[in-house]
């Protein structure tokens, strides 16, 4: 039905465009995203003609401006008519056009090229990355679970699929609906839902999430929610939504226009009609004093003075891994008074290593990790993989074991022929069902589930022989990267779907007071929201398809580009390619000195554009003085711009 209506709106729209001059002049402008292509070829042509200039004969560099004008003009002719039209005022395009046109009519070609092309590059940086944040959702919708196994053997569409009746999820299969298990028991990985890379153990009255990945048994899931409000598809409906509602920055220079533009026509109108009209003056004199204003007028180093720093600034940063993807996030970015910070692969590597094995009673630590590693051979559980790689690491030679029960959401059990006993490895579930309790030893095992840690016990017969520890690994620059950002006034928050042992012990290790565990990705937008009306300004740093909500509720989002996944760095505005969180204070720092930069640039030009503004009515300058200080001007942002490359 919604295609029918947007197919509809477009015909409709076709149909119109020449009975309706704003749809049909705006089309025409904005067709074709090959036009996108003509601003680099605007800028060569300019350079040719500039350097012809010198070599070629006369008239040729005349027309090589020209045609740099007609390529360079798609943009401001763009911008100056949606102003006129949409928002009914005269905006910044709007004179770079009249002021093009004005010295065209004086002759001075390369300065009417410059002006066109300068803006047209500034309007072609800002819609950068526009296309590749629309191919994110796409992307995300792609993954979704599609169809979906009936337990009666029959696959059917999910749209399909009511609530109440039930769906098989074989291993390597995505879930397709939310629900409750009602048989069967299994590992499901749900990092696309909590973002945590350890996979969950599912058992009877267990609820699983669609676009899951079920990593090893067979489960029956009775359906309990639609699959347009499984929280996979809400995931999807956040990211639109987010990103719908994310108006774009009015900079300082769109506002300045709605003032500086119409002020300047009418004072270069004035320029001409109050001399001749009333006090009888020569008109030539007069409509050059007036072209004159015109092109002193032109915002040549305005428009310039923010995208060349921007331009530098990105520049830099991607020279160190950091890709912002559009100069509204650097200005947002020198804002953000807190960041907050996901867990798992974020502040965490999210690899799972052992930390500690403890040997009970007689047997050795070595014992413990043959036995595990004995009974882990027969198992796909990532976990189990830990433990068989430390062994490994150790050369320590795994115990035979026959007759490998696996015990879902609990662990499993075999006959060791080495130790010609019954073996088991697992929770505190397995280990209660089996009989197999030493009070003596709880303090040891509770003390590491405190430290939010993983503990996977070991028993032959009746008797618990040890424990192994296992955990993520926090990264070494975390916490100095907490602390960094406190020392420049900025706060940091934990957002994690993790568990609160494992999230306060993270937090604790890295500096962190401000923790919200137990998030889904709903939770984690309230959360973000929370934070900005506390702060104002929030930055969320994540990896993962949960946290791309987050991301685009974020005043800034960034994506740890180091095996993030493509739905986070698609919604986010920045990414950190290397992985390295020391990234995060070094672009604020960045973000500070770019708006530190614009802010004087802006200044300066705008200074002396008032100087001109009052010279050119007395007669006291000429066109020639007007260019030269409107290029000076404009050199000297430039350099002053581009300090900002190799700024750290």
């Amino acid at each position: 039905m919604t295609e029918r209506k947007q197919e509809s709106k477009s015909a409709c729209d076709h149909c119109h465009s020449d009975a309706n001059p704003e749809t049909g002049v705006l089309a025409i402008l904005s067709a074709g995203g090959a036009l996108k292509s003509l601003t680099p070829v605007s800028g060569m042509l300019l350079a040719v003609g500039f350097i012809g200039s010198f070599s070629l004969p006369e008239g040729w560099s005349t027309l090589f401006y020209l045609l740099s004008i007609v390529a360079g003009s798609v943009f401001v002719l763009r911008s100056a008519v949606k102003g006129l039209i949409r928002q009914r005022f005269l905006n910044i395009s709007f004179l770079v056009v009249i002021a093009s046109l004005g010295a065209i009519y004086i002759g001075e070609y390369g300065e009417a090229a410059a002006v066109v092309f300068l803006f047209s590059l500034a309007e072609w940086f800002e819609s950068f990355g526009v296309e590749r944040s629309r191919k994110a959702v796409a992307a995300l919708i792609k993954k979704s679970p599609k169809v979906a196994q009936l337990k009666t053997g029959k696959t059917v569409p999910v749209e399909e699929v009511e609530i109440g009746m039930v769906v098989v999820a074989k291993p390597g299969e995505l879930i397709p609906m939310d629900g409750v298990v009602v048989a069967g028991g299994s590992s499901v990985d749900e990092a696309a839902i909590t973002g945590e890379s350890t996979p969950a153990d599912k058992v009877i009255r267990s609820n699983v999430f669609a676009g899951t990945l079920n990593i090893q048994g067979y489960l029956e899931i009775q359906v309990e929610k639609k699959s347009s409000d499984s929280t996979f598809a809400r995931i999807i409906t956040l990211i639109e939504e987010a990103q719908t509602s994310r108006a774009p920055t009015q900079t300082f220079i769109d506002n300045f226009a709605r003032y500086y533009t119409p002020l300047v026509v009418v004072v270069s109108l004035l320029t001409v009609v109050i001399p001749v009209v009333l006090l009888g003056q020569p008109f030539d004199e007069w409509l050059y004093r007036a072209i004159t204003l015109l092109v002193i007028a032109c915002p040549c180093a305005l428009v310039i003075a923010t995208p060349v720093a921007i331009a530098s600034a990105i520049g830099g940063a991607s020279r160190h891994g950091i890709l912002i993807k559009g100069g509204v996030y650097l200005e947002k970015l020198a804002k953000v008074k807190a960041v907050a910070f996901d867990k798992t692969r974020t502040l965490t590597y999210g690899r799972h290593t052992v930390t500690e094995v403890l040997a009970f009673g007689s047997h050795t630590k070595d014992e413990v990790i043959a036995d595990a590693a004995g009974l882990e051979a027969f198992s796909s559980h990532p976990l189990a993989e830990v433990i068989t790689q430390y062994a490994k690491d150790r050369n320590i030679t795994p115990h035979n074991m026959e007759s490998f029960e696996n015990v879902a959401g609990k662990g499993g059990k075999a006959h060791c022929l080495v130790c010609n006993a019954k073996s088991y490895i697992g929770n505190t579930k397995l280990m209660k069902e089996h009989a197999i309790e030493d009070k003596s030893f709880l303090a040891e095992i509770e003390r590491l589930e405190k430290l939010g840690q993983t503990v996977v016990m070991v028993a032959e017969e009746s008797e618990l022989i040890g424990a192994i520890a296992i955990a993520d690994t926090v990264r070494e620059e975390s916490s100095s990267v907490v602390m960094e950002l406190k020392k420049a006034g900025v706060e940091s928050a934990m957002l994690t779907g993790d568990n609160t042992l494992n999230a306060t012990y993270v937090a604790q290790l890295v500096g962190i007071d401000d923790i919200r565990s137990e998030l889904l990705p709903e939770d984690k937008v309230k959360a973000v929201k929370d934070l900005q009306v506390k702060y104002g300004s929030v930055a969320m740093v994540g990896d993962g398809v949960n946290d791309a909500p987050s991301l685009v509720t974020s005043n800034v989002g960034f994506a740890i580009g180091a095996g993030g996944t493509d739905a986070a760095i698609e919604s986010s505005d920045i990414t950190l390619l290397s992985g390295d969180l020391t990234a995060i204070p070094r672009s604020i720092r960045l973000a500070k000195a770019t708006m530190s930069t614009i802010r004087f640039n802006l200044a300066l030009a705008i200074g002396v554009k008032i100087l001109f503004l009052i010279l050119v009515p007395f007669g006291l300058t000429n066109l020639v003085f007007a260019i030269a200080a409107d290029s000076g001007m404009a050199i000297v942002v430039i350099l002053n711009s581009l300090r900002l490359f190799n700024k750290q």
